[in-house]
């Protein structure tokens, strides 16, 4: 079984992101885009499926003794070769996070694609074509950025110490009703500076870069947050589900600058 180094993977995760960003360009504001609606009532598009296809096709050839797991088509596995000398290996693939944006027009969408070791992120690539942005992240080698056509900069997350003077993120109010966490929430709303829902992978992004310093959300699977981890823990910042359990596994999702996770989860916890 050959060894990949993390900059190989890398390698072929941006490699992996230039061509969905191709593919999802090109039915972005289609007037004849396919939309079908999933058991769990979410939707999915023509462009979904597509990229996820695409990325697969190319994991399978490249990565062939890796597992697959992707929003649409689920786990593929190379039986013989999944469990490996360096652990289990597994690409997590969210084609296009954010579809209802797509779906509308709104530029607040971005393919994900993570490889995790064990279970734990160790490469992330956020791709979101509509506003020229790309973020990376390997374990071990920074988080970064780049624009179209300019020079890659290192991210770091902000140096707010205080609540108070905190910029929250918390995706939609319906999550956190139906989790049973709205009074917390609110709560959580009352203690920092400034709350807006910027939503999907963007609000981790906006963190990461140090533009805000809380995001957390519910209602989440391991392809919605497993990119982001690597590129928010990267970037300084620390990754948590509302319980404080590490990891893209949790179901939910708590994402700070690091100074501030602790005041967060104390406000969250319960008895």
């Amino acid at each position: 079984m050959t060894k990949h180094l993390l900059s190989e993977d890398l390698a072929l995760a941006l490699a992996l992101a230039a061509e969905a960003d191709i593919i999802s360009m090109e039915r972005y504001r289609a007037s004849d885009l396919t939309v079908a609606t999933k058991p769990d009532r979410s939707n999915v598009t023509d462009a979904d499926q597509s990229v996820e296809r695409a990325i697969r096709s190319r994991l399978q050839t490249e990565r062939p003794g890796d597992s697959i797991l992707g929003e649409e088509y689920g786990v593929s596995a190379a039986s013989d070769a999944f469990e490996t000398k360096d652990g289990k290996r597994q690409w997590v693939i969210d084609p296009i996070d954010g579809t209802a944006n797509f779906m509308r027009g709104v530029p607040g969408w971005a393919t994900l694609i993570s490889l995790e070791v064990d279970g734990v992120p160790q490469v992330g690539v956020v791709s979101s074509p509509s506003s020229n942005k790309r973020w990376w992240a390997t374990r071990g080698g920074g988080a970064w950025m780049s624009t179209a056509g300019g020079q890659a900069q290192q991210l770091r997350v902000s140096a707010v110490a205080e609540l108070s003077d905190a910029w929250l993120s918390f995706q939609s109010v319906m999550q956190w009703d139906e989790a049973g966490y709205l009074p917390e929430l609110i709560n959580l709303t009352r203690a920092v500076w400034r709350d807006r829902a910027f939503g999907d992978s963007w609000a981790y992004m906006l963190l990461a870069e140090g533009l805000i310093d809380v995001a957390g959300e519910f209602d989440v699977k391991p392809y919605d947050l497993s990119a982001v981890v690597t590129i928010v823990e990267e970037a300084g910042g620390r990754f948590s589900g509302i319980n404080g359990e590490p990891g893209a596994w949790n179901g939910n999702s708590l994402a700070t600058n690091g100074l501030l996770h602790e005041q967060a989860l104390s406000i969250l916890a319960r008895d």
